[in-house]
């Protein structure tokens, strides 16, 4: 056996625009925590923001190891901490909650009042061969998990987030605005539920034709979305662009129900309150999920309800970080999710 003390590698960026891959010795959890070694992590466009420096400074950290979507497979526990868990593949929640406000304690965890903290912006995360956390926010999987598809599930979780908001119920009419990721994931999640129509707006032929191998009943452009206005139950919006909050609550029928996940820009069009306030519509927001909605996720993952795999295209060494952040946003139509695979 070799007496060379372990090391473990991590993509480390300083400042915007700058990173650097960084070798140290492994990291031991301590009381309460876990140390899992990394499978795979997922690159989107929060952590595109935090290279390029558009994060709002409240909600990052630097110099951070990013990585807030992974799986991996615990190697080691800390004091206090069921050994058993040691060798399980896992996934796990990114918000540190207290657990122990007020917003906690009513389940709303990624409400939490104790401030933000979060794996991979405030806290290192899992561009790395290893991460270290609070074993209370890990999701273990079923030992057969393909932990390539599971790291999606942190996106999941938050479609599962908005799914819960949106109480979806059998035969209505649904529209997702925005196939990519979280849309695509949207598909599937609201096609379980059995609607009357799963209409997806997106104006990218093959994201379009993915949405309906997932379940989706209609594809249309936005152009063609003025057709249906007003028609439906619910609508889940995930594209986060600029008029796409707006277009959704047009989409509603009177007293339907808008959920908006997308991530939104200074300067998006706002929603005409004349008509939020005629239309009676229940609009809400989702920003991360809740421990409730990681729970929704993995078990519609276990139950094989959600094709996480099928939306990865590109996988990536740690080396090559600088390529495949490159790709997110800009990688054009035929890129899908990336991957990091330490």
């Amino acid at each position: 056996m070799s007496d060379t003390p372990a090391r473990s590698r991590a993509i480390t960026i300083d400042r915007p625009g700058e990173h650097r891959l960084t070798d140290g010795p492994v990291v031991e959890p301590g009381p309460g925590e876990v140390r899992v070694r990394v499978a795979a992590a997922g690159i989107c466009m929060s952590d595109r923001e935090v290279y390029d420096g558009h994060r709002d400074p409240g909600y990052v950290h630097y110099p951070v190891v990013p990585g807030h979507e992974w799986s991996g497979t615990v190697e080691a526990v800390g004091a206090g901490v069921d050994p058993s868990l040691t060798g399980r593949r896992t996934v796990a929640e990114g918000f540190r909650s207290c657990g122990s406000c007020e917003r906690c304690r009513g389940g709303e965890t990624s409400l939490c009042t104790s401030g933000y903290d979060e794996t991979g912006f405030t806290r290192p995360g899992a561009f790395a061969d290893h991460v270290v956390l609070p074993a209370r926010l890990l999701h273990p999987l079923a030992d057969d998990a393909d932990l390539r598809a599971a790291a999606l599930l942190e996106p999941a979780a938050v479609v599962a987030a908005a799914v819960r908001a949106g109480a979806p119920e059998p035969g209505e009419r649904i529209a997702v605005v925005g196939a990519g990721t979280l849309g695509l994931l949207a598909v599937q999640l609201l096609a379980a539920v059995s609607p009357g129509e799963l209409t997806v707006i997106d104006p990218r032929d093959e994201r379009a034709r993915q949405a309906l191998r997932f379940g989706a009943s209609e594809a249309l452009a936005p152009k063609e979305a003025a057709e249906v206005h007003g028609r439906y139950d619910l609508v889940v919006e995930t594209a986060g662009a600029a008029t796409t909050a707006a277009d959704a609550c047009l989409l509603a029928r009177r007293g339907g129900r808008v959920v908006l996940t997308g991530m939104f820009a200074p300067g998006a069009v706002g929603i005409d309150p004349v008509h939020l306030s005629l239309s009676q519509l229940t609009v809400r927001s989702v920003f991360g999920a809740s421990s409730a909605s990681w729970s929704y996720a993995v078990r519609a993952f276990t139950a094989g309800l959600l094709d996480p795999a099928a939306l990865i295209t590109h996988e990536f060494p740690l080396e090559r970080f600088a390529e495949a952040v490159a790709l997110v946003g800009g990688g054009g139509a035929g890129t899908g999710k990336v991957l990091m695979r330490p």
